[in-house]
């Protein structure tokens, strides 16, 4: 008898931590959403103070911030719910932002290259140490 206990107190014990990694995945999802957003108003921003060199570059890059910051929100929505379907778009997310942190590092941008690819390494090993039931 003590031993389905024990078992059972573990295996809630599992669940609460799987809990926790879910809720710490989409709080660094919505960060990082938060993060391509604002780069997208950046550029907004940056193109209404100065004249932009490749007008339908810089609306594809804001689109593809509005869109990506979209989908990141979207995931974290999915790991907040208990959900599946977030899983595999932050994590393929995630690996884009690692190669994205390398080309900032190859361009000596340490002091956003850094903290990019700890918060995408940090959200990605998080994410996928979280198994799909």
């Amino acid at each position: 008898m003590d031993l389905r206990i024990a078992i059972v107190a573990t295996m809630s014990g599992e669940n609460a931590n799987k809990s926790t990694r879910r809720a710490i995945v989409a709080t660094l999802l919505r960060i990082e959403a938060a993060m391509v957003l604002s780069l997208g108003i950046f550029l907004v921003v940056s193109s209404l103070i100065s004249t932009p060199e490749a007008p339908a570059a810089l609306i594809a890059e804001v689109l593809f911030a509005i869109l990506g910051s979209v989908g990141l929100a979207a995931a974290a929505h999915g790991f907040s719910k208990g959900r599946n379907y977030g899983r595999a778009p932050a994590i393929l997310a995630n690996f884009i932002a690692l190669g994205v942190s390398t080309f900032q590092m190859e361009a000596d941008l340490w002091l956003l290259a850094i903290p990019f690819a700890l918060l995408a390494l940090v959200t990605l090993l998080l994410a996928l140490s979280i198994t799909p039931e």
